[in-house]
């Protein structure tokens, strides 16, 4: 596969699930460059600092090396991370591995072994070093795939909509290595997915004597999987050249929720729409949703005893606010909420807050805008019933309304919902008036479901807060 990254332009962290042999095609010395980045840097930087301070670089500073390496190695693509992406991937990388090491150190008293000025300067040191050693490589990736002279060419057979998604990422990135001349297609230019200002070069039955004619080393074929008996003509025609070739496969569907591949009793099967959750990464999600819900908790108890205070004084009614949601699986849980408004609705029909709405009450409005009142969701996080970050659960009524309207809706409910989610940080937040508003938000949603990490949870957690103090969408 090309290239990992979604199809939504605020896609997730393309780079997480990207495969670093693969991240800048056919230039392995470049991908070998990316993997060993940043654990050369965590080595030079230590060596560094060990010869600066003491003036000889001990046997103690050679094993901590090799230790670091291994535990950096091999480093993550950055190329097609944005800054502030960058910034976030390699902190929070070094932050790990560095208190692991710390750990490591403790445990065994190994730590006393080491100078503290140089451990201290190193834990600061290596991250600046490796955030400028990839913009360097940036910079420099360009440069030098062009002294490695013309790029290999290749054809795409098949214009639908993967093929042409493959043609618009080869031409839009700036590491690709690969240049593509046009595509083969069977269809009339109505019927195609539209050429995107790409040469059509024939039809399939010209495409053996082109790449013979013309030496062309890549192939991509994009044929939809029902045409079976048309690929394997294409596939017999093409024995008579050296040209690779390489499958974009359609799997009868346009979309893949943690797809991969398993087996079952020995017979291997396609994931198509799973959860993203299972074996370790579900412990992993779990373990760390029960650490943030306990530890936020602890910070925020008095502010949430002072919200309950105002809001019995602020207007008659129960403190909390419960309602009927979905969520993993579909299942209906009880959700808990800072009570602002002065009804407490869980029926068949549930009008959303609208700005101005004259159901919000005084204090109910400052906790909506700065998102206060999901504050005792953290105790649901606790219970099982929900997670910390993940898709934001709606009530029962919009369930099932917007479950027929938009396809794929209830693919969202694969996992627990959350307090926050991805949508939620990129804008599609308050109120969802239009089908267009809801599509966006379940389309991130589906983002965040494909592409989940640790780290992406984090970095939605950090977004979260920073919304807070000046978003205004919700009311």
């Amino acid at each position: 596969m090309a290239d990992l990254q979604p199809t939504h332009p605020t896609a997730p962290w393309p780079q997480a699930r990207e495969p670093h042999a693969w991240a800048l095609g056919r230039h392995r010395v470049f991908a070998f460059a990316e993997a060993a980045l940043d654990p050369l840097v965590a080595v030079f930087t230590l060596w560094a600092l060990a010869l600066s301070f003491e003036g000889v670089l001990r046997p103690a500073y050679m094993i901590l090396a090799v230790i670091a390496f291994s535990l950096a190695f091999p480093g993550t693509s950055q190329l097609r991370a944005s800054w502030w992406q960058l910034v976030f991937n390699i902190g929070f990388g070094w932050a790990w591995k560095a208190a692991l090491l710390l750990l490591i150190g403790v445990s065994t008293q190994f730590l006393a072994v080491f100078s503290m000025p140089v451990l201290l300067h190193w834990l600061w040191l290596a991250p600046v070093v490796q955030v400028g050693a990839h913009l360097l490589l940036r910079e420099a990736v360009p440069q030098l795939m062009r002294l490695q002279g013309p790029p290999p060419q290749a054809v795409i057979v098949g214009f639908n909509p993967q093929g042409a998604a493959l043609a618009g990422r080869l031409r839009g990135s700036p590491y690709a290595g690969i240049e593509l001349l046009g595509f083969f297609d069977d269809r009339t230019g109505e019927r195609r997915s539209g050429d995107q200002g790409f040469q059509r070069l024939g039809r399939l039955q010209d495409l053996a004597a082109y790449v013979k004619q013309h030496r062309v080393p890549l192939i991509y074929l994009s044929l939809p999987m029902a045409v079976r008996p048309r690929i394997l003509e294409v596939l017999d025609a093409l024995k008579d050249t050296t040209a690779s070739i390489y499958f974009v496969p359609d799997m009868f569907i346009t979309d893949l929720i943690q797809g991969r591949s398993d087996s079952v009793c020995g017979v291997t099967v396609i994931a198509v729409c799973d959860t993203p959750f299972r074996g370790a990464e579900g412990l992993l999600k779990r373990g760390s949703d029960l650490v943030l819900a306990s530890f936020i908790l602890l910070l925020i108890s008095p502010l949430m005893l002072l919200i309950a205070l105002l809001i019995k004084l602020d207007s008659p009614g129960p403190v909390l606010f419960r309602q009927r949601r979905y969520g993993l699986d579909g299942q209906e849980i009880w959700v808990h909420k800072f009570r602002s408004m002065t009804v407490a609705e869980d029926g068949e029909h549930i009008a959303q807050a609208r700005r101005h709405d004259a159901r919000v009450t005084r204090l109910g409005a400052f906790l909506r805008r700065s998102s206060l009142d999901e504050l005792p969701q953290f105790i649901n996080v606790l219970q099982g019933r929900m997670s910390v970050v993940g898709p934001r659960p709606h009530a029962v009524a919009h369930n099932e309304l917007y479950r027929r309207l938009i396809k794929g809706y209830m693919v969202r409910h694969k996992v627990r919902p959350g307090i926050t989610g991805w949508a939620q940080v990129n804008g599609q937040r308050g109120e969802t008036d239009t089908l267009e508003k809801m599509q966006a938000r379940i389309d991130l949603d589906l983002d965040y479901l494909r592409h989940w990490s640790l780290r992406l949870d984090l970095y939605i957690i950090f977004k979260t807060i920073r919304l807070v103090f000046k978003d205004s969408q919700a009311y």
